[in-house]
């Protein structure tokens, strides 16, 4: 199966009707966040690099052609016009790392329409999924403070795609290492690793699993203490590390019960022993919540474990993310029904230091002193340049958190920056939206009726005074 088919089905009938219509002009999609999930103060901008290689790879072949026929149940003659069908288009985005916020394009695809069309299903996978995952691992660094965090996300996430990006998105974060072996070779990041509860059971006593371990691994280990009694498999542990004289940067790891009380208890016996250098980590359920209230308590702990909260999202486990058609043959477009309203134009984001993000259309003067977020970054179907890396994403987003408000970094009720709208765009709104009023009726009162006084709502938020 490829990717090209990975897809919902209606992008490959109304792509069809599109080339059998001549209906092949220059479009532009917008993908964004209609509304940030509750406990959010920023999202992080993430999976363009994987949307960038599958546009560049984007290809309709035979067999795909023969694939979208049986899906459909008719011959695949009936839809011989998407054969050789490529992407040809221009992708304005966000960099990776990037902090976002509701109503703000995360990338804009220009194309002939069936080839914009036939990727919305790709992109919006991609991007949703590693934007909402980045989003939680960044607030893990947060909240532990400097504090190194390990991602151990892979046995519980959704496939083992959804892995690896966890595992990448949270080095993007800033995440230390990851377990994930294959994540860890395909993007060069620290691996990362202990030994399961099964591995100590499997011995005699944990002594004798400790020493095992030690031999196989001369370099710095980690023990698993609770499999038992957690204070007193750490005290074992003690022995066996004070014996080996421990390398550098080894450890015990707590993976259950009161984590704070039995991180100052395993703390106390190790440095009883002279042990000051062992390191504690901690897993066992942890996210940015559980990782601030410990932090905020004062438990010795010297690394966080995440997996299956962060790789998961699991409080957000999704985002509210949309791919909505905003121009046409060089004409604005828009949607006008209630509760999903978009904004017409290709649009532009600006930001300015301590002020909310102001979007607006692409062909309007900026403002002074301002940063443009969206870049292009593919002509012609080909990435202008190298692929992004990590690192550059990672120093993006260390610099956007940095300049954030406190009230959008607080891990619990934090508050959202609500970017604002410039009067071009507003105004194209309203003179859009009036004349698809005068064409079809007024909209139903109702959750989205700012829509229907002109207001811009879906792309951009409602409500929010403009300014240049």
């Amino acid at each position: 199966m490829s990717d090209v088919t990975t897809t919902d089905l209606y992008e490959v009938t109304m792509a069809l009707s599109y080339l059998r219509e001549g209906m092949d002009r220059p479009a532009t999609f917008s993908l964004f966040v209609r509304d940030l999930p509750d406990e959010r103060g920023f999202l992080v901008s993430a999976g363009l690099e994987a949307a960038l290689d599958f546009l560049e790879g984007f290809r309709v072949s035979p067999g795909d052609v023969r694939d979208f026929a049986a899906a459909l149940g008719r011959p695949a003659a009936d839809l011989g016009a998407l054969e050789g069908l490529r992407f040809t288009g221009e992708v304005r985005a966000v960099p990776e790392g990037r902090a976002v916020f509701a109503g703000e394009p995360l990338l804009e695809v220009t194309a002939p329409l069936p080839e914009a069309q036939m990727v919305e299903t790709f992109l919006l996978n991609q991007v949703s999924h590693q934007t909402a995952v980045a989003a939680k691992a960044a607030r893990c660094v947060l909240a532990s403070r400097g504090r190194p965090v390990v991602d151990f996300s892979l046995r519980r996430t959704h496939g083992r795609d959804a892995g690896l990006q966890a595992a990448r998105v949270s080095a993007l974060a800033g995440f230390a290492g990851t377990s994930d072996v294959a994540a860890a070779v395909r993007w060069a990041l620290p691996a990362s690793g202990t030994m399961a509860h099964s591995y100590v059971e499997a011995f005699p006593d944990e002594e004798s699993a400790f020493r095992a371990f030690a031999r196989a691994h001369p370099g710095p280990v980690t023990f698993l203490v609770d499999t038992y009694d957690t204070l007193r498999g750490t005290a074992t542990a003690a022995r066996v590390l004070r014996d080996l004289g421990p390398p550098a940067g080894s450890g015990v790891r707590l993976d259950s019960g009161d984590l704070g009380a039995l991180a100052r208890g395993a703390r106390q016996v190790l440095d009883a022993q002279g042990l000051t250098q062992v390191r504690i980590i901690a897993s066992g359920g942890l996210d940015e919540y559980r990782v601030d209230d410990l932090v905020r308590s004062g438990a010795p702990i010297d690394v966080f474990a995440v997996g299956t909260r962060v790789g998961t999202a699991a409080d957000a486990p999704y985002l509210d993310s949309a791919y909505k058609l905003v121009e046409y043959d060089g004409n604005p477009v828009m949607k006008l029904s209630s509760a999903k309203a978009t904004a017409p134009g290709r649009k532009q984001v600006h930001r300015r230091p301590g002020q909310p993000d102001l979007v607006a259309l692409r062909d309007e003067p900026a403002p002074p002193d301002t940063e443009p977020l969206l870049r292009t970054v593919m002509r012609a179907g080909r990435r202008v340049g190298p692929p992004d890396t990590l690192a550059a994403a990672r120093a993006r987003l260390r610099a956007d958190l940095g300049a954030l408000p406190g009230a959008a970094l607080r891990i619990r009720g934090p508050r959202p920056p609500r970017p604002g709208v410039s009067r071009g765009l507003a105004r194209a709104t309203a003179a859009l939206g009036e004349r698809l009023r005068a064409r079809y009726g007024p909209v139903p009162a109702g959750p989205g009726a700012g829509a229907a006084t002109g207001s811009p709502a879906g792309t951009v938020p409602s409500g929010r005074a403009a300014w240049t």
